[in-house]
Parts: structure tokens; sequence; C-alpha cells
């Protein structure tokens, strides 16, 4: 009676295994299952991110209020200008002036948070963090070009738009150079701020990796100021949160804005294409223009 109890055991056990089909079945579903969701977890970690960039950047916002508040309405200036001049010698050159909402003048090469710390909004909000946007991956490079796996200290920009160029005083420059410069439009103070009206007047935005240097985003005016500029990029918006990126406007609200093509950087100053048109347009109407009094 026991060998038979015992081979009733094993007869039992063997008909509740799996055969190789039915393993190959359930790996296939759960395969298939996993192709399904990984697409929407995908696109749950992006939304979560885009709300974190908006987040930072109400902060930031927050923070220009807090400083218009205590220096008699007056915008935080917005000095520090990196631009690239060709001298008469054919070499290249990075120049900035003045304090500055963040002083940064090369964001890739800017090793540590030192330009961000000595600004004049970081004592409104001592966190580091909300300067950088976490869909940002882009990292750090040295001055030769090598790159560095940390990742950047920055990722936002401020409009020239909030006392901007105005404020901006170059050196050794041509005089045709200098007088552009000066009479590209902003707002001084806040309550100077008519067309576009506070909740229109964009003064934060989520700057694209590979247009980023110094932490003023320019943009041609509309018509154009002393001589015909074409249309084309100075700065670029980001393409992180599902081909969109984040803005934050002078009333203190936040919006992400989806673009109708992607936008890809490859140079300063890059044409303009048909396809761009509308976004580059709906920037150039979230700025101070010319003839906006």
């Amino acid at each position: 009676m026991r060998a038979l109890s015992t081979g009733r055991q094993v007869r039992q056990i063997g008909c509740r295994a799996f055969t190789l089909i039915e393993l190959l079945v359930v790996i296939a579903i759960i395969a298939i299952l996993a192709a399904m969701l990984l697409p929407v977890l995908g696109k749950a970690k992006s939304r979560a991110q885009s709300l974190a960039c908006m987040n930072n950047l109400k902060q930031l916002e927050l923070c220009v209020h807090l400083y218009t508040g205590d220096y008699n309405d007056c915008l935080v200036p917005n000095n520090s200008v990196a631009t690239v001049v060709t001298s008469s010698t054919g070499t290249n050159t990075m120049v900035e002036k003045g304090i500055s909402w963040c002083l940064d003048q090369y964001a890739p090469t800017e090793l540590t948070p030192a330009n961000i710390i000595n600004g004049l909004l970081f004592q409104y909000n001592t966190s580091v963090a909300i300067y950088h946007c976490p869909s940002d991956q882009s990292t750090l490079e040295t001055a030769d070009g090598t790159l560095l796996p940390q990742l950047r200290w920055r990722s936002y920009n401020m409009s020239q738009s909030a006392n901007g160029y105005p404020e901006y005083v170059p050196g050794d420059f041509p005089a045709w150079l200098q007088q552009f410069w000066a009479s590209i439009p902003s707002w001084k103070k806040y309550t100077q701020i008519r067309h576009p009206i506070p909740s229109e007047l964009f003064v934060f935005i989520d700057e694209n990796e590979n247009s980023i240097q110094d932490s003023q985003f320019g943009n041609p005016c509309n018509p154009p100021i002393l001589y015909s500029v074409p249309n084309e990029w100075w700065d670029m918006p980001a393409n992180r949160h599902n081909q969109g990126g984040n803005l934050s406007f002078a009333d203190g609200h936040v919006e992400h804005w989806k673009w109708r093509v992607p936008m890809v950087f490859y140079d300063i100053g890059q044409s303009v294409t048909p396809e761009e048109m509308p976004d580059y347009q709906r920037i150039q109407n979230a700025m101070k223009q010319p003839t906006d009094n």
C-alpha cells in the first residue's frame, strides 16, 4: 500500500507540471504585456518630469516676483550675455557684463553652481535643483569639449524682454553692434508691461540643451530693428517634453507648449524652416517687440 501511495503521489506531481509549449506561451504573453505597458510607463515618467520642470519654473518665477517687490517694481537684471565675436585676429571671444539673475557665461562648461549661487535670485530660493530640468540629460564638458559624466547645473533661460539687452553695455565692440544690442526692446519695470500683457509675456523658458550658452534667451525682433535680421534662431526652446517645452509668464503662471515640429538645433543663427515658422512666431508674440509700448 505504501508503494502504491508513493506512485500516486509521483503521478499527481507529474500531472501538475507545465509543458515546454505552455511555458513558451506564458513567456510570450508576458512579453506582449510588457511591450504594451512600457510605452505607457515611459509617457507617465515623461509627464512626471514635465510637471517637475514646470514646478521649477514656477519657483523661479516666484523668485522674480519677490525681487520685484524688494526693488521698487524693477525686474531682476538679465545682463549675463555671452557673444561669440570674430575679432580682427580671427579668434572667437566670449564676453559677459554685469550682475544678473544668473551669471552663467557658457552653461555647458560651468563645472560648479557658483554662477547660480552668486546670481540675484538665489537669495529667494537656495535650491540649486530648481535651475535644472529633470528631463535634461545633457552633461558638462571641459573647455576643450571633452564630455563629463555630471549633468549640467542649468536648463533654463530668461527672456531678453525681461530687463535684458538695454542694461548690457558691451566692451570694445563696433559702435553699430553696441547700438543694435541697446535697441533690443525689453521691460525694466513690471508695471510697464503692456503688450504683450503679463499673462502672455514669457519670462523663463526651458531651453534646448544644444543652444543654451549665456543666461539670456534671445530672439530677433519683428519688425527688425536698425537693419534687417532674417528669421533665425538665436536661441531655441527645448524639445524634451514629448516634442514640447515649458515656459513661465510674467503674471506667475506656467504653461507647456507643444511644438508643431521637433526643435532641432545645430548652429547659432540657423534659419527658421517653413515648418518651424508657426512656433517661431508664437515665441516672438510672447516677447516685447519694437512697436510695443
